[in-house]
Formats: structure tokens, C-alpha cells, sequence
């Protein structure tokens, strides 16, 4: 995203770059190492002292966007930016991180921009859903549609792989139900989660997909009355027991690095099945709750 409603995008087409602020006005060139944690550990304080209104997690959330679009994001990637006019215009990353004092977003990397344009009414819903995300970089490929981007672009040669996850003991059903969260996102007011909680957003991040130590959060959400976080971690198909490891180390993650002083860290495993494994995990297992979803197929004569 380029800018707040892509503001800025016809001068980062036109200059050749992508990039951020954030406020932070100061060459990031020698401090920008490999481990983004180190990253936010010294730039969140100051994020915050810039923007006092600002939750650790709304804090965290932008540190990493800008250690992501600075560091994180590699030359050779391609990219997608929104034009403003209902186009997502090819890009691909050609350098480093360069520092631009006195311009618009002036943490930047240069970026051949191509003539290839995606128009988004032709795109998938859930294509839709994951780029339509108002955080300022978001990580397609990961969400399950490379093979829809590579037909979009004209490239499809490459090899779909449904998933390595190896806490998914049903590769099968991954596949059928790939937009399980974009679903329960835009269905979340209507679940037993939302009566309690809401996603997490603010003007310019959201609660999905949040980077941790060794993965990314599924969705992330908040108690109405601010006093705990969930993190909600999504099995398509039967989940293993290996989830429950999986989910306690990412509620370590929020506990030390995004919660504040007093908040309480829950989480929520949702899957198709669970088995005897993961219920005698569960059992001795505090702050973790089990939800079973269904899928429901109907035809209506037209």
C-alpha cells in the first residue's frame, strides 16, 4: 500500500519505488539487521513516543511493516500495489533499502514496475479479502494464492504445493477449504468469538496474519473491554496434537511482546476434527480452547 488510500501511488510508479514512514525520520541504512524482533525491541518505544495514542500492538504492527518493506521483502520479489482506481499494478524489487530525507515515504527500495495491471473484479473473493488487507504490506503467496497470482500475471509454470504444514494431518481438505479464514473474518460478528472479541485494527493495520517468533498468527482480536488477547489459530481439516505447541509459543510471543501491562493472553484452536491426541494435550492445557467448524454445501435451483 502506498500511502493511506494509495495516495502516493502514481509517484512511486513514476519514481520507480516502494516505501514507508511511519514518522520515524532517520536514515535506517546500518540498522536495519536480519532479525526483525531485534528491530522492534529498539524502534517501538520510539514509535510510540512519537504517536502517543498508539497500543503496543498497533506499535509492533508498524515496526514490522517497516523492518518488512525495508529488509524483509528481498530483490527479485514481486510485489502488488494498489493504484487507487480498483488496479493492483507488477512490480518487481531490483534493490536495497535507500533513504530519501525530505520526500514522501522516504524509507524506500527501487522497484522496475511493470506494465502488467490486475484489475481486482478479477479477482478471486478470497484474493480480494488478503490484498484488500489495510495493513501496509501483506504476504500473498503465504495466504494460498500463487497459483491464481501466476495465472493472473500470465506466468504458470510453477508447481502448486498444496501445503507443508505438518500440523495439517489432511492435505486434501486444506485444499477445499483454503479461504477458511477470509470466511470467518468477514463472518466473525456472527460466531461465539465475536460476541466476546474483535479483530484487532486501526487506521492503518490489522489483526491478521501477525508476524511472531517462528510463524505468523492466524488472527489476533481483542476483549471488548480491553483486558485480553486472543489468538486464534486456524486447522483446515484435522489438526494434531503438535498445534497446541505451535499456539502456546505464539501466545508467549503476544504476551511478551504485544500485550500491555496487565492484559491476559488466551487462545482458540479451530479445526474440522480433533482426536484423542489433542484432547489429552488440551486437558492439561491453561487459557486454550477447542472449536469445531463446519462446512455446509446447498444448491438452489435457479
Amino acid at each position: 500500500m502506498l500511502g493511506k488510500k494509495s495516495i502516493h501511488a502514481a509517484e512511486c510508479f513514476a519514481g520507480g519505488f516502494i516505501g514507508t514512514d511511519f514518522g520515524l525520520i532517520e536514515d535506517l541504512t546500518t540498522k536495519l539487521g536480519d532479525d526483525w524482533r531485534d528491530f522492534n525491541k529498539r524502534y517501538i518505544p520510539i514509535y510510540r513516543s512519537l504517536h502517543p495514542g498508539k497500543t503496543k500492538i498497533g506499535a509492533g504492527l508498524a515496526c514490522g511493516f517497516l523492518w518488512t518493506v525495508s529488509k524483509g521483502i528481498q530483490t527479485g520479489d514481486f510485489i502488488l500495489s494498489p493504484d487507487g482506481g480498483g488496479r493492483y499494478r507488477v512490480g518487481e524489487v531490483t534493490g536495497d533499502y535507500y533513504y530519501a530525507p525530505g520526500q514522501i515515504l522516504f524509507h524506500r527500495r527501487p522497484v522496475r514496475w511493470t506494465n502488467t495491471y490486475i484489475k481486482r473484479e478479477d479477482m478471486s473473493e478470497g484474493l480480494r479479502n488478503s490484498s484488500g488487507s489495510i495493513g501496509t504490506v501483506c504476504y500473498l503467496s503465504r495466504a494460498g494464492h500463487h497459483e491464481e497470482l501466476e495465472k493472473l500475471v500470465g506466468q504458470t509454470t510453477a508447481t502448486t504445493i498444496l501445503t507443508t504444514d505438518t500440523t495439517i494431518e489432511d492435505p486434501t481438505v486444506f485444499a477445499l477449504e483454503k479461504h477458511l479464514q477470509e470466511f470467518l473474518v468477514h463472518n466473525w460478528t456472527h460466531t461465539e468469538l465475536g460476541k466476546r472479541y474483535e479483530i484487532y485494527r486501526d487506521e492503518e493495520s490489522d489483526g491478521e496474519q501477525v508476524r511472531a517468533d517462528d510463524g505468523y498468527i492466524d488472527i489476533l482480536a481483542v476483549s471488548r473491554d480491553k483486558k485480553e488477547l486472543l489468538v486464534v489459530e486456524l486447522k483446515k481439516g484435522r489438526a494434531s496434537d503438535a498445534v497446541v505447541g505451535q499456539i502456546q509459543r505464539y501466545m508467549g510471543y503476544v504476551l511478551d511482546e504485544l500485550a500491555e501491562k496487565g492484559q491476559k493472553v488466551c487462545g482458540v484452536i479451530i479445526a474440522l476434527e480433533d482426536d484423542q491426541r489433542i484432547r489429552r494435550a488440551l486437558r492439561v492445557t491453561q487459557n486454550i480452547e477447542f472449536y469445531r467448524y463446519e462446512v455446509s454445501f446447498r444448491l438452489f435451483k435457479a
